[in-house]
């Protein structure tokens, strides 16, 4: 029987530019091969910088820039699209191979509705007409649980959650019924109860259309849900390759028992919840008219992490903007060490501004691609300490060094990054201005375990070094067990249980936060089935 795909002997080259020296080529692939038959998902596993999302890409017969796609071929249908022209690419990309990025805000163009550019694809390929186009797409929607499903596409990409816009991308690439279809990390941006009905969106759909997918990810009990094969990598080789239960159940490799047997941090739990460093009193805010948030109050105190979980569009980077001033509330005060802050970002003075840092979600927007890594990371230090020269250059490789990034990327660029990557230098660039308060808003997400394990022990450390405060945005309850002293559920916008972890994550619970704790995928095949059958008979019995 013939492959789907068939990628054999698939290497991949970059050329880099140490500074003061020649530029040289480096080997970033090597010598990968697998096949992948129709209505099969081969899950892509391993470390930021292991090539996963290289290898996807490739399987679309596209090296992103800088990358060239030096040997082997990569078939479909038989067909060595590596060798295809240009319009040849074109006839095949969008229609028959789609991608789902993983940062969606960076996929869409703000300036256009998300419906005109979820559809766009299938009318130039001819595929459907117009009408037939929307059909289809608000059914996709309805599919993935995005709200109002006849008129959600009528949104601009500002008007939704960052949950919301993932959805929306993963509509755009099931929209034209492809053969292929690779995920990037597509549930990254994705709260727990969203992202089971995501997964289960995405198992259901290649099951009815018989599409096949490699699906890019870092997370093993997510891949093991939806993937019928595993491959783990490392450095750009391939570790090892198998039947998903094998790999998660009698890994070979070293490593891959390492990637399966990761732990969470254990942290005591800090008592003292009496010394309010940032407080949130009363806060309502909305976008407009549409409120988001009503009466939150919660506090942090110093030296401490504070939780905040719930679904997407829940509120909680909303809460995250109030708190640096970008989004004045409506009504309710935020205070900082005792201190009230100006609503407005504008009316905040350079010290009030360097004592609360934020490290975004979607590290590839919040960062100039024309920018150096040491010019990230530099800036603060330019702008709140007056640093210059080889002071500041030095001081950005200390950064660099904490967060486990070599001397080589100080001058590298964004785009010469992974996703794992880049979110390591955006939490430099917040370290950078020395803060009291971080606030974290997914800083992890994009990080493999082993990687996230060492961030959230980095951010751990700093804290007892420094009594740094962190409020913490998460989807993931894991994270929440591993680093946080208190916790609050955030559900439409009001907060519906705060106090200490050892309290919010302990029985009884009310409905919201019950759901929330019964959706955090197991490593072990099968999970995703039985939550599916556990809701669908509480619904029944309802």
């Amino acid at each position: 029987m013939t492959s789907l795909l068939d990628v054999r002997g698939l290497k991949i080259e970059a050329t880099t530019y140490p500074p003061g020296e020649a530029p040289r080529d480096i080997t970033i692939v090597e010598d990968i091969s697998f096949r992948l038959e129709q209505g099969r998902v081969l899950g892509l596993i391993g470390e930021s910088g292991a090539g996963k999302s290289t290898i996807g890409l490739a399987a679309l017969a596209y090296g992103r820039g800088g990358v060239r796609i030096t040997a082997g071929e990569v078939r479909l249908d038989g067909e060595d699209i590596l060798g295809l022209k240009r319009p040849g690419i074109r006839q095949v990309r969008g229609a028959r191979v789609c991608y789902v990025a993983q940062s969606a805000a960076a996929a869409f163009n703000p300036a256009h509705r998300l419906g005109d550019q979820i559809i766009e694809a299938a009318l130039r390929h001819g595929l459907m007409d117009e009408a037939a186009a929307r059909e289809r797409a608000a059914y996709l929607f309805g599919v993935l649980s995005l709200p109002d499903p006849a008129t959600f596409g009528e949104r601009y990409p500002h008007q939704v959650s960052g949950g919301q816009l993932q959805r929306a991308m993963t509509a755009m690439a099931l929209l034209p019924a492809p053969e292929l279809i690779v995920f990037d990390e597509p549930t990254t941006a994705l709260d727990v109860t969203t992202q089971i009905d995501v997964l289960a969106a995405i198992k259901r759909a290649i099951e009815e259309t018989r599409t096949a997918a490699i699906y890019v990810t870092h997370d093993l009990a997510v891949v093991a849900q939806v993937a019928d094969d595993i491959m783990v990598l490392r450095a750009g080789k391939m570790v090892e390759y198998g039947p998903v239960r094998k790999i998660i159940e009698a890994p070979d490799a070293e490593y891959t028992r390492e990637l399966v047997s990761v732990r969470s941090l254990v942290q005591e739990e800090a008592a003292d919840q009496s010394d309010r460093l940032l407080a949130i009193e009363g806060v309502d805010a909305a976008y407009g008219e549409t409120r988001v948030l009503s009466d939150v109050s919660v506090h942090l105190p110093r030296g401490q992490t504070l939780a905040v979980v719930g679904e997407s569009g829940s509120g909680k980077s909303t809460l995250a903007r109030v708190i640096t001033g970008l989004l004045p509330p409506k009504d309710g005060t935020v205070r900082l060490a005792g201190e009230t802050l100006p609503p407005k970002l504008s009316g905040r003075s350079r010290e009030q501004l360097r004592t609360i840092q934020m490290i975004y979600q979607m590290a590839d927007t919040a960062m100039n691609p024309r920018h150096t890594v040491g010019q990230i990371i530099g800036r603060p230090l330019s702008f709140y300490f007056n640093m210059h020269g080889a002071r500041k250059r030095q001081r950005v490789q200390e950064l660099l060094e904490q967060i486990e990034l070599g001397e080589g990327f100080i001058d590298r660029y964004p785009a010469e990054l992974s996703g794992g990557q880049k979110q390591r230098v955006a939490i430099a660039r917040a370290l950078a201005a020395e803060p009291t308060v971080i606030l974290c808003d997914e800083p992890t997400s994009a990080l493999d375990p082993l990687v996230a394990d060492g961030i959230l022990k980095l951010l751990l450390r700093l804290q007892k070094e420094t009594s740094v405060s962190y409020l913490f945005i998460t989807h993931d309850i894991a994270t929440v067990r591993a680093i946080a002293d208190s916790v609050a559920v955030l559900y439409q916008g009001r907060v519906v249980r705060f106090g200490p972890k050892s309290e919010v994550l302990s029985p009884p619970f009310d409905d919201y936060t019950d759901l929330l704790l019964k959706s955090v995928p197991e490593l072990r095949v099968g999970w995703l089935e039985e939550v599916l059958q556990e809701r669908r008979m509480t619904s029944a019995g309802h």
